[in-house]
């Protein structure tokens, strides 16, 4: 039966989860983890979406061989394939019969785990929402320590540090996207990384030319950019963010955050782009020239586009625009809305 210094530290580990900042959070769960179970090193590992490597996001007394090796080598050998099919995390002192290969009998144990000074070691696959995303190590210098209740007690927290071990579990949360928003991770590459419990952005799934605004505000450096877009016979409000490598997800990518939305004030898609032209700086001969219109048709437009905003004046009206996002940039033109 756990004690209750157990039960207090699988409580705290739960409530590291909703940390933002999950690689303080990952260093702190295995600090946890040592207030209830012997162990002399850990590591906390995330596999990445793109690579399939494993990745460590945190780790207590391994020395950078050890953790290289269980991140890099531990995954060829036999007794990993034993760790994910098991549901209590197995150890290496464990007599039982369905064990699978012995690993105190496997060369992973004689060259990378005794001459490390660890006599037993426990190993538990970490799954979050139906995916494998990572993996924990406890090793101890103690011979025979993690008996069943203490893998038990890893069993039952697991899910907590899958949580965190996982690159796109909060990659929304980083973001503040509301919890039925629509967002998915794009890489440089340009390949879509779809996040837990939400679908993939309408923009992304239908073309449209939103492939190559992708393009330009990865291009640009910039942090953020807000516009409005067409997919799919309705109009969505997107919001691009760049969103920083880290551990598990070695490459930069851009978050993609996507709402269904009515064009504001009331304006026509034509307004809107006589808009977004006017925001960049063109006159209205100029706009006149790239929308194959005439002078007087685009002055319409952008009398009609003040009346419905309220604006007084085209410098107004732009203020309005890249405040508030009310742009459909193509795009040659949307560096200046990028926020840096």
């Amino acid at each position: 039966m756990p004690r209750h210094d157990q039960i207090s530290a699988a409580a705290r580990i739960g409530m590291l989860t909703r940390e933002r900042d999950t690689a303080e959070a990952s260093a702190q769960a295995l600090r946890e983890l040592a207030r209830a179970l012997p162990l002399d090193a850990a590591t906390l590992l995330t596999i990445d979406p793109l690579t399939g490597s494993h990745v460590q996001v945190a780790g207590i007394g391994y020395t950078a061989a050890a953790s290289q090796a269980l991140a890099g080598e531990f995954i060829a050998t036999p007794w990993y394939r034993n760790v994910v099919r098991r549901e209590l995390p197995p150890s290496i002192s464990e007599d039982a019969e369905d064990a699978g290969p012995r690993f105190r009998h496997g060369w992973f144990y004689a060259e990378r785990v005794r001459p490390a000074g660890f006599r037993d070691g426990v190993t538990g696959a970490l799954r979050h929402r139906g995916r494998l995303v990572g993996l924990v190590h406890l090793s101890t210098e103690g011979a025979d320590a993690y008996d069943t209740d203490a893998r038990r007690l890893l069993a039952s927290v697991s899910p907590a540090l899958a949580a965190l071990a996982d690159p796109l579990a909060h990659a929304g949360d980083l973001h503040g996207l509301a919890e039925a928003d629509a967002a998915s991770l794009v890489t440089g590459d340009g390949t879509v990384l779809d996040l837990p419990d939400r679908d993939r952005p309408r923009v992304l799934r239908e073309d449209g030319g939103f492939p190559a605004l992708l393009r330009a505000f990865t291009g640009t450096g910039g942090r953020r950019l807000r516009l409005l877009w067409p997919a799919g016979g309705d109009w969505r409000r997107v919001v691009l963010h760049r969103h920083p490598a880290g551990p598990g997800l070695g490459a930069e990518a851009v978050l993609v955050h996507e709402t269904p939305t009515e064009l504001p004030y009331g304006l026509s898609p034509r307004e809107l782009e006589v808009l977004t032209r006017a925001a960049t700086g063109q006159t209205n001969q100029a706009i006149a020239q790239a929308l194959f219109l005439s002078p007087r048709t685009v002055h319409s437009h952008v009398e009609h586009l003040l009346r419905k905003t309220g604006c007084v004046s085209r410098a107004q009206a732009t203020a309005l625009a890249v405040r508030d996002g009310l742009l459909r940039p193509d795009p040659d033109h949307l560096a200046r809305f990028v926020e840096g």
